[in-house]
């Protein structure tokens, strides 16, 4: 039984990894990785990190690129594969323009896709643009939908998606995530630590969502500069290395005091760096759902999440990109304890550390079916 999987981007890459290593293990599986270079560098160190070779590498990434030049070279790229390996199945992960082409791609070719994160919905096509478009038709063309939660299940439903192809799994992130924070601190989360003194807490910060280029990106710069003035922080913001991000945050932030502006990190030393850190700003999605895992209180710089588990449950916050929101919410984490303790006494609703093995599960039980 062969199987292929499409990697495209750092996130899929960590969330898809316990999932490759996990169905490795069996001798009854014959398993493809194919990656497609979304995102070149930042891929790359997530798959060394966890020993994935690629046996396909469509390397697609360009300058500026939109999605729509990614679907097309995806699009493009991957046929001949399909045709050449003839997959049973292919796995795919998450909402990115990569797993919706490779998802279309398969469907054409009538080969069954299983699709890893299911169900997620903000119900705003714009927040976040495209990922909301990506996953809904990702969810209408695959064959087998693994949902983290309740949540993502019941949306499934309300849309028409049949109960028997649905399996609540819990999120994989939470099984890489645990693989990774038992490796020992690597020296370059030292040497980032390295000239910021014990007694400040520290700031992680991350942006680089599609919908908050421009003024939104504008607004959270003022708000870091606002709190950079504190003398009991310290902010670390790894700048994502599109230009749209990459340009005004360093234009703008650079050698400012209180403020660290760092290339983007490897995920070793960016997972201990969230363990580490006093709280996060993020408009990432995953971020939204390993914090908690650590007891790192969130505050999601976002119109709309579609984690809204971390909401009600409280180890997140929404706060958008308004400036006064911003600095409010920091201010409230850092000076008012008892609130900060309520965000970091819950638990983690995202997942225990076992989905990839519950994934894995059902799909041989499916291809054992389908003998």
């Amino acid at each position: 039984m062969n199987i292929l999987i499409v990697i495209g981007t750092r996130p899929e890459a960590v969330k898809l990894a316990p999932v490759v290593t996990s169905l490795m293990e069996n001798t009854n599986v014959n398993v493809s990785v194919l990656v497609t270079a979304q995102h070149r560098r930042m891929l790359d160190e997530v798959l060394d990190i966890f020993d994935i070779v690629p046996d396909y590498d469509l390397d697609i990434m360009s300058d500026n690129q939109t999605p729509t030049d990614v679907f097309i070279q995806v699009l493009h790229g991957i046929q001949p594969i399909l045709l050449e390996t003839k997959p049973d199945w292919l796995l795919v992960q998450g909402d990115t323009t990569t797993v919706l082409a490779s998802t279309i791609a398969a469907a054409y070719a009538k080969i069954p896709v299983g699709h890893i994160e299911a169900g997620l919905r903000t119900y705003n096509r714009d927040n976040p643009f495209p990922e909301e478009i990506n996953r809904v038709l990702t969810d209408h063309a695959a064959s087998l939908h693994f949902a983290p939660t309740l949540t993502d299940r019941k949306a499934l439903l309300r849309e028409g998606i049949s109960d028997q192809t649905i399996h609540v799994t819990g999120n994989t992130v939470i099984d890489a995530l645990n693989t990774i924070i038992a490796r020992p601190e690597p020296s370059s989360f030292r040497d980032l630590l390295s000239n910021i003194p014990d007694d400040k807490r520290l700031i992680l910060v991350t942006a680089h969502r599609r919908e908050n280029f421009g003024e939104p990106l504008q607004m959270i710069i003022v708000a870091l500069l606002q709190l950079a003035k504190r003398e009991d922080i310290h902010i670390i913001y790894p700048a994502h290395p599109n230009p749209n991000i990459d340009n005004p945050i360093k234009e703008l932030l650079l050698n400012q005091k209180n403020i660290s502006i760092v290339e983007p990190l490897d995920y070793l030393t960016f997972a201990h760096l969230m363990k580490n850190s006093y709280l996060i700003l993020t408009d990432s999605g995953g971020i939204q759902e390993e914090a908690p895992g650590l007891g790192t209180p969130v505050l999601v710089l976002r119109k709309a999440t579609e984690r809204t588990e971390a909401i009600e449950q409280g180890t997140a916050i929404m706060v958008g990109t308004d400036t006064e929101k911003i600095v409010k919410s920091v201010k409230l984490l850092l000076d008012n304890q008892s609130s900060y303790k309520e965000m970091i006494k819950t638990v983690n609703p995202f997942g225990d550390g076992k989905a990839s093995q519950r994934i894995v599960s059902i799909l041989l039980d499916q291809i054992s079916a389908s003998d």
